[in-house]
């Protein structure tokens, strides 16, 4: 085991120049919040209470042991390379640890792996296939002092206006859409306005948009170019879309205006959607394994959000699932706890899974 250049917990058991690489792609951060960690009793069995109890030490936890049972004599006898990453800044919009992980793993520096499972939590039987996409758009607007009573627009006019044309363009996408995960989804995250000592006033919003499998994020940005030059009188071309030629969640800024007026974007932590299929060996080797170690008919699940399998899904190509036990509704919750023999199931589950790939 060792902690890479990214600061990822990561191990290995097979030979790195075995036949087949498995990757389990687990997060070892949280979100912020202190839950006293304590184990009570339920009516389902033990429960441990715990800031990442589900979001996802739950499932990191399970990856670890579930690798551990496979074993290592098990990995070179199937000329398998077991490689389970506790990734770091999953929670971030950065991705740091998983795009540490897809870069190496790239095809030059070592094999692009076979089959990869996210470490997040479904239940111990449900598979998750589905993820939508992410972009986050902030603007700040500044103009010089004015009265309230006077004629013209305050700053938080421009927040206002582009968070309503964003809404307008949603709701146009999304017309004969009845599907959640079809539609494109803008979330106002934070708004808030101030005076410097230069004597402007300034307006900072921040807005999240959940993206489907069909969002051309190249279209969205010229649309927001037009309202900007149209707000500011400039005619200014269109510049090359960032999107399509850096999906890193790098921040990319666009400037608008003059003393007047001054509009500065940013967009960043933009994450293509990014749905795996349903016929490979990884999810057939899932379904059976749910089968022998539970009694339940196993599941898929598509979700909302985003995971690293947005950030390694379109780079490896490879089949691709989400694992790991724990109720996702409890997510970044003060009530975040994990079944214990739902956890468990998970291991025997995973375990199940990994040996039907040797």
């Amino acid at each position: 085991c060792e902690v890479d250049a990214s600061g990822n917990a990561v191990g290995e058991i097979g030979a790195a120049d075995a036949g087949q690489t498995v990757v389990l792609l687990g997060h070892i951060d949280t979100v912020y919040g202190d839950i006293p960690v304590r184990v009570e009793r339920g009516p389902d069995g033990p429960v441990l209470f715990g800031r990442g109890s589900v979001d996802a030490k739950g499932p990191l936890a399970t990856f670890a042991v579930a690798a551990a049972r496979v074993g290592s004599e098990w990995a070179h006898r199937n000329d398998t390379r077991l490689v389970v990453v506790g990734a770091v800044e999953e929670e971030a919009a950065t991705s740091k640890g998983a795009r540490f992980i897809r870069d190496r793993f790239d095809g030059n520096q070592e094999p692009v792996p076979d089959f990869c499972v996210i470490g997040e939590p479904s239940g111990a039987t449900r598979i998750t296939l589905f993820y939508m996409g992410r972009l986050l758009l902030e603007l700040q607007a500044e103009q010089p002092m004015m009265h309230s009573a006077g004629p013209n627009p305050g700053v938080a006019t421009n927040a206002v206006d582009l968070w309503n044309m964003i809404v307008g363009y949603a709701d146009l996408f999304n017309c004969d859409r009845s599907r959640m995960f079809d539609q494109l989804r803008p979330s106002l995250r934070e708004l808030r306005t101030w005076t410097d000592e230069a004597m402007r006033d300034l307006v900072w919003t921040k807005i999240g948009i959940r993206l489907p499998l069909d969002f051309d994020a190249d279209a969205f940005l010229g649309e927001i170019w037009d309202w900007a030059r149209e707000r500011v009188q400039e005619n200014a071309p269109r510049p090359e879309p960032p999107f399509t030629r850096d999906t890193d969640a790098s921040p990319q800024e666009l400037h608008f205006g003059d003393e007047e007026l001054r509009l500065k974007f940013c967009f960043h932590g933009y994450e293509p959607a990014w749905r795996s299929g349903r016929n490979s060996p990884l999810v057939r080797g899932f379904l059976a394994a749910i089968r022998e170690q539970t009694s339940e008919r196993p599941r898929f699940v598509s979700k909302s959000g985003t995971s690293d399998m947005n950030v390694v899904g379109p780079a490896w190509q490879c089949p691709i699932v989400a694992y790991g036990p724990g109720d996702s509704s409890l997510d970044h919750t003060p009530n975040e706890h994990l079944n214990l023999d739902e956890y468990w199931q998970a291991v025997l589950v995973l375990e199940s899974a990994l040996k039907r790939l040797g």
